[in-house]
């Protein structure tokens, strides 16, 4: 059985062929369809998504697959490791000619992330980590921030995070700062650029599984809205919301939520 280090090496690929194929829609009007509630999609999407099937499930054919862009296949619950892909996270921000949008791949196994990748392809950030082997931008070493309080800490979140009704001890003082997509704000925490990062709406695997491991590769904590740990491949292929951050002022986040 391939092992983390194998499988990384593998998404790396994967990830590297997704950066070429959305260079040649980028700012380039392609095709585009509403999926109403779910966003938009591009023709980018759909040709990433099955390159990305094709190379992946390709080398491991007794993984199972759940992405944004694939009819989600039941069978992917009863297998051990599953890919979890997100062809373009910030597929808005790619419509507008944004830099910011990312590829997003993760391997799965029992329910844990045990390797994942970030690509900003325009920017030219490769985030990846496997787990028990730490974290990596470019291939140097990361690490997330030393913030020990909320009043010390800057976010990546949207105002609607910040009101009232979802702190009942009180909203904390935190700075707020924002980027369109979810896996890229996962990857600057754990880069530490930013000292942590939240949404309390349903949030769907495929946007977080592999940012969740580069902030834990990173010595951060990833957990869901109310501090328990995040599990993947589940049956809705959604968690409760995401909080993850330095390890002192997530702490003081989940408590102030209580």
């Amino acid at each position: 059985m391939p092992g983390p280090e194998d499988d990384l090496s593998l998404l790396i690929n994967a990830a590297e062929r997704a950066g070429d194929i959305a260079g040649q829609y980028f700012q380039r009007n392609p095709q585009i369809w509403d999926k109403g509630a779910e966003g938009p999609v591009t023709e980018a999407d759909i040709a990433i998504d099955t390159m990305l099937r094709e190379t992946l499930l390709g080398a491991r054919p007794d993984y199972g697959w759940l992405s944004e862009e694939t009819e989600d296949d039941p069978r992917r619950l009863s297998a051990e490791t599953v890919f979890i892909c997100d062809p373009i996270d910030g597929t808005r921000a790619f419509i507008d000619g944004q830099r910011s949008f990312a590829h997003s791949l993760s391997v799965v196994h029992r329910g844990q992330v045990t390797a994942g990748v970030v690509f900003l392809p325009m920017r030219g950030k490769l985030y990846a980590a496997t787990r028990g082997h730490g974290a990596t931008l470019n291939g140097q070493s990361t690490r997330v921030t030393e913030a020990s309080t909320p009043e010390q800490a800057t976010f990546l979140t949207t105002k609607a995070n910040l009101t009232p009704e979802h702190w009942p001890r009180g909203v904390p003082d935190i700075g707020r700062a924002y980027r369109p997509s979810l896996a890229y704000r996962m990857s600057l925490v754990g880069e530490g650029r930013f000292d942590g990062m939240m949404t309390f709406r349903p949030t769907w695997e495929w946007d977080i599984a592999a940012g969740a491991l580069i902030i834990e590769e990173a010595g951060g904590l990833a957990t869901d809205s109310r501090g328990a740990p995040l599990r993947f491949n589940g049956q809705s292929a959604q968690v409760d919301g995401v909080l993850a951050g330095a390890p002192d002022v997530h702490r003081a986040l989940v408590a102030q939520r209580a």
